[in-house]
């Protein structure tokens, strides 16, 4: 009995720790934006080589980011982006992109 109740214990643990995890997941909230037609961007922090996403008005954008040095460090000197379905930009206009932009 006491092993039971032990094992049941540790099956709601790894529910809660599971739907805990999927909520606070960000490919899952750059989804969910992409679905709403929201602005939202992901980028993975600590692997710099990683593409970046973008979401906006329904639009899914990937970026490249390039690293230089400047005066004191190195940082992100160039970025470029492209949709993945440029179909989807009929109905964007200047200031969309220039939100982007500013974003």
């Amino acid at each position: 009995m006491w092993l039971l109740r032990m094992l049941l214990f540790a099956l709601i643990l790894f529910l809660i720790y599971t739907a805990v995890k999927y909520l606070v997941n960000s490919k899952r909230k750059l989804e969910l934006a992409h679905e709403q037609k929201r602005y939202y961007f992901w980028d993975d922090q600590e692997n710099v080589r990683k593409n970046f996403l973008i979401t906006y008005k329904g639009v899914l954008f990937e970026g490249e980011k390039y690293l230089g040095t400047t005066d004191n460090a190195f940082d992100v000197v160039s970025i470029f982006i492209w949709p993945h379905n440029t179909s989807a930009l009929k109905g964007m206009v200047r200031e969309d992109f220039l939100f982007i932009e500013r974003k």
